[in-house]
């Protein structure tokens, strides 16, 4: 396993919309592996692919105190409710933000075996799904902002001591 370079703003992979996968073999089962130590190296809660410039759909997300999860192909199929949450991102560093998400919602992807999933979630796991799924479609979170008010900085010490950058 390796730790991968996390790409940052303005990276244009960032805005490009991920390439479906076909075959799951040993090449994405690796890059998953990568992902999952990237993602635990950096103390986020997901990770997408193209955020270690890789412009594939894949995503892992660890929500503290649970397995990880990684899905191939991820959609989200169904949202409810709505919510205001303070997100940060990995490849935003040194920024938070005011956003709307859902209250939950319904994905469905493949598992690294190739076996179809369905999750439903709420939370900070409905929150992550949905963070890490637009990734795969090009979008930061920071599109999602109503205006730019609701976009602050933090400190590299405040940004140390908060583990939910997705």
């Amino acid at each position: 396993m390796a730790i991968l370079p996390i790409q940052t703003i303005p990276a244009p992979v960032l805005r490009q919309k991920a390439k479906h996968i076909i075959t799951i073999d040993a090449s994405i089962l690796k890059l998953i592996a990568d992902m999952t130590e990237t993602l635990h190296a950096s103390y986020g809660v997901g990770l997408a692919a193209p955020q270690v410039g890789i412009s594939l759909k894949i995503v892992v997300i660890h929500i503290p105190e649970e397995e990880v999860i990684a899905l191939i192909n991820p959609q989200i199929v169904r949202k409810r409710g709505e919510r205001k949450v303070i997100e940060g991102c990995l490849s935003i560093p040194g920024y938070r933000g005011e956003i709307k998400r859902s209250t939950a919602v319904t994905v469905k992807g493949l598992d690294p075996g190739g076996k179809e999933v369905r999750l439903k979630a709420e939370g900070l796991l409905s929150q992550a799904l949905e963070h890490e799924i637009d990734h795969l479609s090009g979008i930061l979170y920071v599109d999602h902002l109503e205006n730019s008010d609701k976009l602050y900085p933090v400190s590299p010490e405040d940004e140390e001591s908060q583990e939910d950058d997705l």
